[in-house]
């Protein structure tokens, strides 16, 4: 039995809409301002010169970094003013930070810029560009108690240029949160969008509140997030007047946060209206043209994702929520879509989030494969994860608790129970989130059932996610898998009453928010029950829904599960014909599952659960074939 669900984190703050490194901006600049002293007539002719070859040399294609780096290296031979010098720096240390691996000469450009340009009066672009990319560049080398000193002063030194100081602000509550110090990040956005209501900005405003609302659903502090939805949603989005796409941006983000709520919560079908909501949203934004905002405020010139990254994100809670209510058809669907989708956004666009969605989609979909009888897929796809995470090792970090939880859960279904203990105790160090800690329990505790000698150990699992007094977490979804469990304990010990009290329990929480699979699989052991003490009918009245919601989902192991009870059934009660029906579902069913777990055991990836410890392994061995047992299939 896996009960799958998992909750969305997104860490990604809004970000500004031009992107670094581009020097035609600052050569833009140059030119509108007039800020070149008009007697050094000379050196104007060769600096644009210079800047224009590097320009041309960094946009071609492919791009020629060395020539670009070489013609901004020659500003510096004819000892230019402060102004060119240090606008320089930023662009050499800008060019070598996005298109190279010289990390220490792009640092040291970058800190001459940022230390040259403090001197030179009305110079904010450049310091404070200087200061955002090389805080970059110190959390990319590991040394965020370099970057945090640095963003505050800049922080500190521009109250006076809106723009430049929601952006930093921004970035720091950013770094806070890549730190997990969400406390922290919650002050900065909170200190942000008074700042942004002060300089008349509540676009920005709106950004900086549904940012900290972001953070304290991860926090788990409710109390404060619904008063701050509502504030947002209700009131600054709605009565905001600006640019369509950026209104409709700020209804995407408020409503991505509604519904990532409510299936944390596992709330599956009090979701349903806001996640309309948000799909007829994102069609909206897909209508409108993509002109560049251009708003008379520079404090509103911030968006939250791309239109393109919202897409991908509406047909990722999509997946969840299919996910949750049992709809995997329609999970599958929207996950070929999403994916097909980011495989394109990767090929121009290289932002870390982009992975991140990329290996959420494949949770979800790994949980529905296994569920649906695709074990051998969904091996190949935990491989896939593990391959993006040794790219990135942040990504792994956040992720590597939820890799082995599907490396516990396919386990599970080849009957390799000690490995399935193994990759949940694992999981269990490496998690810190109350949800998949309930999640990883529940799933482990199953392991300790089935295994039938783990006694004491299952019982102290049990006093943890007690559904009845205590239990640890919200979730709704949760707590009716919590029943469950107890349910099937009870059935296995062989007290029927205490079991039917527990799945009587379950069903009304599944029923009452549409979770089809903990529905079947309720009804399907009620079934089993009512058939050991001889109640043919109304095994018959449970075994039959069950199996037409199985099929619905479509859950291989409830479908073989309830075609063997009813060729049973049907038996006692003398209706042959049935039962030779049931007894032909149940050995094709028998078939598959026995394919599929012999092609997944013989895969090499199959190597996988033995892996506990340290980083994905980079190469996986093949064996000579499968070596689990096949009992539990037939």
């Amino acid at each position: 039995m896996e009960l799958g669900r998992r909750r969305l984190r997104l860490g990604d703050l809004p970000e500004r809409t031009w992107q670094p490194g581009n020097l035609a901006i600052p050569l833009k600049n140059l030119l509108l301002s007039g800020k070149m002293a008009s007697n050094v007539e000379a050196p104007e002719r060769w600096y644009l010169a210079l800047l224009g070859f590097a320009e041309h040399f960094r946009t071609s294609s492919p791009p020629k970094i060395r020539l670009c780096v070489h013609c901004l290296q020659a500003v510096f031979q004819f000892k230019p003013p402060q102004r060119i010098e240090a606008r320089t720096h930023l662009q050499l240390g800008s060019v070598l930070y996005h298109h190279t691996k010289n990390s220490e000469l792009a640092r040291s450009h970058l800190e001459k810029a940022w230390f040259i340009s403090q001197q030179v009066p009305q110079f904010e672009d450049v310091k404070f560009e200087a200061a955002s990319i090389l805080s970059e560049l110190f959390c990319q080398q590991n040394l965020v108690d370099s970057a945090k000193p640095l963003l505050r002063k800049a922080i500190q030194i521009s109250q006076q240029t809106p723009y430049w100081h929601c952006r930093l602000l921004f970035q720091l509550a950013q770094l806070h949160t890549l730190e997990k110090d969400l406390v922290s990040a919650c002050d900065l956005l909170g200190v942000g969008a008074e700042y942004a209501r002060v300089v008349g900005s509540e676009y920005t405003r709106a950004l900086f509140l549904l940012s900290k609302g972001m953070l304290l659903l991860m926090e788990r502090k409710l109390g404060e997030v619904h008063p701050l939805l509502t504030l947002c949603g209700g009131t600054i989005v709605e009565n905001w007047q600006g640019n369509p796409i950026q209104k409709e941006s700020l209804r995407v983000f408020f409503l991505v946060l509604q519904v990532t709520h409510y299936l944390d919560a596992g709330q599956v079908k009090s979701v349903k209206p806001c996640l309309k909501q948000l799909q007829q949203c994102i069609q909206t934004i897909s209508t409108l043209h993509d002109d560049e905002i251009l708003p008379s405020n520079p404090a509103d010139l911030f968006h939250w994702l791309p239109k393109e990254h919202m897409c991908v994100l509406v047909y990722l809670v999509t997946v969840m929520h299919s996910m949750q209510a049992g709809y995997l058809e329609k999970a599958q669907k929207y996950t070929d879509k999403a994916l097909m989708q980011l495989e394109k956004l990767k090929m121009l666009d290289c932002s870390p989030i982009l992975s991140t969605f990329q290996v959420i989609l494949l949770e979800h979909i790994i949980m529905c494969r296994l569920v649906t009888g695709h074990k051998a897929t969904a091996l190949q796809e935990i491989s896939q994860v593990c391959q993006l995470c040794q790219q990135s090792p942040r990504l792994f970090t956040n992720h590597a608790a939820q890799l082995h939880t599907l490396l516990g859960l396919y386990c599970i279904s080849v009957n390799c129970m000690d490995n399935a203990e193994a990759q949940f105790t694992t999981a269990l160090r490496l998690t810190t989130h109350q949800e998949l800690w309930t999640y990883i329990v529940t799933n482990l505790a199953s392991v300790y059932i089935r295994e039938g000698n783990r006694h004491q150990e299952l019982y102290s699992l049990l006093e943890r996610i007690n559904p009845d007094h205590n239990f640890p977490v919200s979730s709704h979804c949760l707590r009716a898998a919590a029943f469950y469990i107890r349910g099937l304990l009870s059935f296995f010990q062989g007290r029927y009453n205490e079991a039917k009290r527990f799945l009587r329990e379950t069903l009304k929480m599944s029923n009452a928010e549409d979770l089809n699979r903990l529905t079947a699989c309720s009804l399907v052991l009620l079934g089993h029950i009512f058939y050991v003490l001889g109640n043919h009918r109304e095994s018959n009245n449970m075994v039959v829904p069950a199996m037409q919601l199985a099929s619905k989902i479509p859950d291989m192991s409830v479908q073989l599960w309830s075609s063997a009870l009813l060729k049973d059934l049907n038996k006692a009660l003398g209706n042959n014909i049935d039962a030779h029906e049931a007894a032909q579902m149940h050995q094709n069913f028998s078939q598959q599952l026995l394919q599929d777990h012999i092609a997944a055991c013989s895969l090499p990836e199959h190597n996988l659960i033995s892996w506990t410890d340290g980083p994905p392994p980079v190469q996986i061995q093949a064996q000579n074939g499968p070596t689990t047992s096949l009992a539990s299939l037939l």
